[in-house]
């Protein structure tokens, strides 16, 4: 798959389970994706920000991508996290994914300590010049406290023709049209903030990268493929409806309510890793409401 890859559409930030003595839950994990898949998303994201993956073990990232790689078995792309802290361990987790049978690397830059720009370009050079999958870069500046703006990004694409994607989670919009519209030739992005879903897509972006597809994927799916159809006003109307469910989950703890909405769902993956915290009862009730109103709308 990965020779003719042209990653597009809605790829799935997956949830990672947790059993009650804080184990990853491969059955419950398995579920997770096949639930994504069966719902349409075009790819999963294994290790990601909602994946939890800065309070995992290395052991528990390798054998996150393992048992993702595994199970999905070329049924739709796979894109593994693979960033880290310092430049050898990053190096480590994309050789492992790539020998696990990831699609794409996705290669968030180190955080925690603050770091210069430059440092972290020399950063991605070597990571990138270690492997061979496509690398899609991570630009989360809210957890590493450097941004990789649009022609930074762009200017690496042309540098490395392994570089092929980024996943933007900046939340800052005028940054995203600039990668959409300045850098498509050599860079799909895909925006990871998933109130910008809709606009993302009807302004071209590659796809988007969305947590909340753990939860209502066939409904993102929906709104992707009626806008790829150029069904505009239908597109509207099906935002419309979803909206409110991405608003309540994105108004809480992100990774909580995640695990909050696939338990209403019918998807227990247990509670985020301490010292994160369980969503209250009070937030469970809000989304539960929500995704309630949208199943209520959809079938009307």
């Amino acid at each position: 798959m990965t020779q003719s890859l042209n990653l597009r559409g809605v790829l799935t930030a997956l949830s990672t389970p947790f059993a009650a003595d804080e184990s990853i839950d491969t059955a419950a994990l398995k579920r997770v994706v096949d639930r994504s898949i069966n719902g349409g998303v075009h790819g999963v994201v294994a290790g990601g920000s909602t994946g939890e993956f800065a309070s995992l073990s290395a052991d528990e990232r390798i054998q996150l991508v393992d048992t993702v790689a595994q199970h999905t078995a070329g049924r739709v792309p796979v894109i593994a996290q693979t960033g880290a802290t310092t430049t050898t361990e990053a190096i480590r987790h994309s050789k492992a994914a790539q020998a696990s049978g990831a699609d794409v690397l996705m290669l968030v830059t180190p955080y925690y300590e603050p770091l210069s720009l430059e440092e972290t370009l020399t950063y991605i050079r070597e990571v990138v010049s270690a492997v061979e999958l496509p690398v899609m870069l991570y630009n989360i500046p809210g957890a590493t406290g450097v941004n990789l703006d649009a022609d930074t990004a762009g200017n690496l694409a042309r540098e490395f023709d392994n570089i092929r994607y980024i996943k933007d989670s900046s939340a800052n919009w005028e940054q995203a049209l600039q990668l959409i519209h300045h850098h498509s030739d050599v860079l799909g992005t895909f925006i990871g903030w998933d109130a910008y879903i809709y606009s993302a897509l009807t302004e071209g972006a590659a796809g988007v990268m969305a947590g909340a597809a753990n939860v209502v994927p066939e409904d993102i799916v929906a709104v992707h493929n009626l806008i790829a159809g150029d069904n505009l006003v239908e597109a509207r109307q099906a935002w419309k409806r979803l909206y409110p469910v991405i608003d309540t989950m994105l108004s809480e703890p992100f990774v909580a309510a995640v695990k909050a909405g696939l338990e209403i769902q019918g998807e227990p993956v247990g509670i985020p890793r301490a010292p994160m915290a369980a969503s209250t009862p009070e937030v469970c009730d809000r989304i539960e409401r929500a995704l309630a109103e949208l199943a209520q709308e959809v079938r009307a």
